[in-house]
């Protein structure tokens, strides 16, 4: 199947030939789906608290906060260009003709492109887009006046201006303030010296980039950080790392051969955000909070995000302190009881929601031990859930285990076989999902690290269709990050308030009032 000059290409990229072998074979195979037992729900997979137990929590994690090392985890490499794609589509097509005009006032809706210019002020970034424009020798009023929308868009997303098309979210100007503006980048610089910081006042922030946009993140962090830093009596440290090469996984065509690209090298691709647990997995960390880079607001909106960041994180620690205790029980071989075995059983099964089959009653006694010393002895994290309004996002279910256990897992609905009645109405009673609003603990009891590559199941990736080139070809996620790479953890849901969740998926998200 390989040439020695596809050989000399797979090792550049620091690929296997066992895991290439074990891609094409999930091409060919498929992946499984997961088996949902029921959905998560409240009182049944999600915790609710009140607003006192909320408060007991904060005041407990800001208690402890100063003790642990603290990260916080930005995925940040996805590109802007599918934020502004209905702009770019208006941009090619738009002539300024009678009719042209016509299709613009037609949409008033509020992803429209009419609903765009129309609050063209209301953007951060105006400024910056007037200021470009103007040094051309033109004026935007006059450009907008003139109807030469198609003009004004180049200015704002190609090489001509500000390329926003061509620039990462997190360095987009997101949010106005009354003498600057703000990108993603700051808003979760300001988020870390809130919940992330010291006693030494330093704040660890890591964010996932992509090669080419590297440089340009370092130089925001030099240029905002320090202003920011002053601000909030804070130290950053940012940390930049890209997604492995050894990562990307083959792309093959509708009969399962490597897809070749016009030179005849063989098309590998970024394997999705399940790709990120190797980023994930070099952080020396005893908390590590993650949050998408979209999902930031202005100051006066911050309060509920920090509220709600260090519920989850009292609630990790809680839990956290209780799977050490018993671990280190279980440590001592001549005090290991059967009411110690069924307390530590009782605890994972109840409260932890790690459903045992019925093998495990009839396991001896060392296997047993053995059993639960693996429950205890892996990563924790807590996931904020929120109530489904409709907007996309992995729910959370009980599913089954590659063990043939159950446990709490966040699914995505590409992993469901929707062909199945019974999974369709499972599915159909999700009333949660996650908004990649997570707080992990990554060390065991002895305070050493996870590797964290052996808590995912490889057979939650999933295939999907693209084309290239105008060929169709198929290709492969890795597990995702908070998905099938995360299997195996200690899983905990908590109910979190609609208002931590605003993310910008298209431009015009800016306008709503949370971005205000």
């Amino acid at each position: 199947m390989f040439s020695e000059k596809d050989l000399e290409q797979i090792k550049a990229k620091g690929i296997s030939q066992t895991k290439l072998a074990e891609q094409i074979k999930n091409f060919e195979e498929g992946f499984p789906f997961l088996e949902l037992k029921k959905v998560a729900t409240i009182g049944d997979g999600i915790l609710k608290f009140d607003e006192k137990e909320i408060d007991d929590y904060v005041k407990m994690y800001e208690s402890e906060m100063s003790k642990h090392q603290i990260y916080k985890f930005v995925p940040a490499s996805g590109a802007a260009s599918r934020m502004f794609k209905s702009l770019f589509s208006f941009m090619e097509k738009y002539d300024g003709s009678d009719e042209a005009i016509k299709y613009f006032e037609g949409d008033t809706s509020f992803g429209s492109i009419f609903t765009f210019f129309k609050n063209i002020k209301q953007f951060a970034f105006y400024g910056s887009l007037k200021s470009v424009i103007a040094e051309s020798g033109t004026n935007i009023d006059e450009l907008i006046y003139q109807e030469e929308y198609g003009q004004v868009l180049r200015y704002l997303l190609t090489t001509t201006g500000l390329n926003y098309g061509g620039l990462p979210k997190g360095l987009l100007e997101f949010h106005n303030y009354k003498t600057v503006t703000r990108t993603p980048l700051e808003e979760h610089l300001v988020e870390g010296a809130n919940y992330c910081k010291d006693k030494d006042g330093k704040v660890d922030i890591h964010f996932t980039v992509s090669p080419e946009h590297k440089a340009l993140f370092r130089e925001k962090v030099l240029t905002a950080g320090q202003p920011l830093s002053d601000e909030y009596k804070s130290e950053f440290k940012a940390y930049f790392s890209e997604q492995q090469a050894y990562t990307d996984t083959i792309a093959v065509d509708l009969e399962n051969h490597p897809f070749r690209n016009v030179d005849g090298s063989i098309l590998f691709r970024p394997a999705g955000h399940g790709a990120l647990l190797e980023n994930l997995n070099t952080i020396d960390a005893d908390i590590v909070f993650i949050k998408n880079i979209d999902n930031v607001v202005p100051d006066n909106l911050k309060v509920s995000t920090y509220r709600y960041k260090k519920l989850l994180a009292g609630v990790l620690l809680k839990y956290q302190k209780r799977l050490f205790d018993y671990a280190n029980k279980l440590k001592k071989a001549d005090n290991i009881s059967e009411k110690l075995i069924d307390e530590i059983s009782n605890f994972l099964q109840k409260e932890l929601c790690n459903e045992f089959t019925s093998e495990f009653t009839k396991m001896d006694f060392r296997r047993k031990i053995d059993f639960l010393n693996q429950k205890l002895n892996r990563p924790i994290r807590v996931c904020g859930m929120v109530k489904n309004e409709g907007e996309p996002g992995g729910g959370p279910f009980w599913s089954r285990n590659s063990d043939g256990n159950y446990s709490l897992q966040i699914v995505e609905s590409s992993q469901i076989d929707t062909s199945d009645e019974e999974q369709r109405n499972i599915l159909q009673k999700s009333s949660h999902f996650n908004p990649v609003d997570l707080v992990c603990g990554i060390k065991n009891v002895d305070g050493e690290k996870f590797d964290l590559t052996d808590y995912r199941d490889a057979r939650t990736g999933f295939v999907t269709m693209k084309s290239k080139d105008g060929r169709e070809l198929k290709a492969q996620e890795l597990p995702g990050l908070w998905n099938g790479a995360m299997a195996d953890w200690n899983t905990i849901f908590v109910e979190v308030d609609i208002e931590t969740f605003n993310p910008v998926k298209i431009v015009n998200d800016l306008l709503r009032p949370q971005h205000q």
